[in-house]
């Protein structure tokens, strides 16, 4: 993992402060692991970062082929948790897990939120030229 110490307490923060959350990870666009909270070992880091990176592909596909622009969210619930996925300003993937319990409207906030802020902690990843074409045409 490429993490920093400000961005790994950054994300420890999250989990702390947020009620419900129970980890919280940083991709880079391509599913590269960059930061996670402490609850994570490597082996869960290791299967979040793969579940997490297909998710943000398929959304991104989607939005592709239905024209309908760039991922800012994708939202998986289960039965018992809450899988939040949000694109950072600087294009890399943010994930968090929340118990089942939590009110959705104030967690999708507090993840965007946390997105919206994280490009100070991340490296910027510019998107393929033919993506930026696309989405000038939008």
């Amino acid at each position: 993992m490429v993490a920093t110490d400000n961005l790994t307490r950054l994300l420890d923060d999250l989990v702390n402060r947020v009620d419900g959350a129970d980890l919280a990870m940083v991709l880079s666009p391509d599913g590269l692991p960059l930061a996670a909270s402490g609850q994570l070992d490597d082996e869960l880091a290791d299967q979040v970062a793969s579940v997490t990176a297909g998710l943000h592909a398929l959304a991104v596909a989607t939005g592709r082929q239905t024209e309908t622009g760039s991922v800012r969210q994708v939202i998986v619930q289960m039965r018992r948790a809450y899988l939040f996925i949000a694109t950072t300003r600087g294009g890399a993937v943010l994930t968090v897990r929340f118990d089942g319990d939590v009110e959705v409207g104030d967690v999708a906030y507090e993840v965007a939120l946390f997105a919206g802020q994280a490009h100070h902690h991340l490296p910027v990843y510019l998107e393929p030229a033919s993506a930026v074409q696309q989405t000038t045409n939008e």
